[in-house]
């Protein structure tokens, strides 16, 4: 059995038409990273940032799961199927749904999730489609101690000894869409030296010396469903 591990990054999901972090004309363009993507930035305004992410929670209903996301979640079923000798694991850097929405069920949200909340008071973390405010009472223990279930700068990134137990028993790493300059997610194409294959799927090419096997350049809304066809065909 081909067991794959799929990393992806805000390019993916900006070829759905969400506005990314980085980029020409990223979010952090508009905003101060340390005024809304950090707790001490929560600390000194919870408002502002509330606001910022339920702007950003309310655009999630306009845009859709792309080509990209949708072969990605046909491959995984192809395998629960029986119809491709393989198991997929998503990794993402995505704050959004798209995988979800798109059929894939084995996501692992390392940087958190947009619907989700996290009451610094009990450490619920309930699902949540609506706004957020400082006052807004946690629906688990009723104190007003929400925020949003995102890893800031600063913060640990999730489920990691889970992503290491995947990246240590796959055969194949695969980057989409990821600018490969944040840690700890740009260390796991280092790795999984030795035991895997890798691929790296781009806009561009890198720029510097690349630890990739393979770079696959072009939209990923083309490159990606082109390599899940090949592998089913094979």
């Amino acid at each position: 059995m081909q067991r794959i591990v799929v990393l992806t990054g805000a390019g993916i999901s900006e070829e759905s038409g969400l506005q990314t972090f980085r980029g020409a004309d990223g979010l952090w363009n508009h905003e101060r990273i340390e005024d809304i993507c950090t707790p001490q930035g929560f600390i000194r305004d919870p408002l502002r940032v509330d606001r910022f992410y339920n702007g950003l929670r309310a655009l999630l209903p306009t845009v859709h799961p792309n080509a990209a996301h949708l072969a990605l979640a046909e491959l995984e079923r192809a395998g629960r199927e029986r119809r491709w000798d393989g198991q997929v694991t998503i990794v993402t850097q995505n704050i959004d749904d798209l995988h979800e929405r798109a059929g894939s069920h084995n996501v692992i949200h390392m940087h958190g999730e947009l619907l989700r909340l996290r009451c610094t008071a009990c450490h619920a973390t309930p699902a949540w489609r609506t706004d957020c405010f400082p006052d807004t009472a946690c629906p688990a223990c009723g104190q007003p101690a929400l925020r949003p279930d995102i890893v800031w700068f600063g913060e640990m990134p999730y489920h990691m000894d889970i992503i290491a137990r995947h990246l240590a028993e796959c055969d194949l790493f695969v980057a989409i869409g990821t600018s490969g300059v944040v840690y700890p997610a740009a260390g796991f194409v280092d790795s999984v030296a030795g035991h895997a294959d890798t691929m790296l799927f781009n806009l561009e090419i890198p720029s510097g010396p690349s630890a990739f096997d393979q770079a696959v350049i072009g939209p990923a809304t083309r490159t990606v469903p082109a390599w899940t066809r090949d592998l089913l065909e094979a």
